[in-house]
């Protein structure tokens, strides 16, 4: 079994991908922030870096799906191969940190890198508002994520509810996070988990 949590910047996914693996003792693959050597840069001077941070991202995530593929373990994955290429390295194009010319150079890797792995049996969309992500990430307080701007969010956002309402790769799950605290309320937590136990039970049939 293979989940994967995807959602924007501070919509909690790190944090339930934690708690599921403790819940269902499964291995949990998270994304590579702190081991990041381009994210800085990024943040601090976004044209510069768009390419290296994506091109970074795609080459870990693929490498993530390899392994999971091999493994044969069961998995809870923070963020999905997808949300780059159809949310963030388009937003990056859009909004001209990133060349038509380097946009297709990394959509062909993209390309080439999806139809050597499949997707996972469930993705769990974590849905937020942009208050509450600003809240989250103010909260958390990384050095980086400082200069993360309200439109950069919104721009974000509007492209994962447009990805989420097309998403055919396998089981989808919404989960609205704005009225729940699933970390530190065991209530909202368990709310979440019969969810995804539901859905189990309807891929294993």
């Amino acid at each position: 079994m293979h989940i994967a949590i995807s959602g924007n910047i501070g919509a909690g996914k790190t944090s339930l991908t934690k708690l599921l693996s403790k819940h269902y003792k499964w291995q949990a693959h998270f994304e590579e922030v702190l081991e990041n050597p381009y994210l800085d840069d990024f943040y601090n001077q976004m044209e510069r870096w768009s390419f290296n941070l994506q091109i970074y991202f795609l080459n870990s995530r693929f490498s993530q799906l390899m392994e999971i593929q091999k493994s044969g373990k069961n998995i809870i994955q923070d963020r999905s191969i997808y949300e780059d290429a159809y949310i963030f390295a388009p937003n990056l194009h859009s909004m001209g940190l990133l060349t038509k010319r380097d946009f297709q150079n990394y959509k062909s890797l993209f390309d080439l890198m999806e139809s050597m792995v499949t997707g996972p049996d469930l993705m769990i969309y974590l849905r937020s508002s942009i208050p509450n992500l600003v809240n989250q990430i103010h909260k958390r307080g990384r050095k980086y994520e400082s200069t993360i701007s309200i439109n950069y969010l919104s721009r974000l956002n509007e492209r994962y509810e447009a990805w989420i309402q097309k998403y055919k790769k396998g089981k989808l799950l919404i989960i609205e996070v704005d009225k729940i605290n699933f970390v530190d309320q065991t209530e909202h937590l368990d709310s979440i988990i019969d969810k995804i136990d539901l859905e189990i039970k309807r891929i294993l049939k």
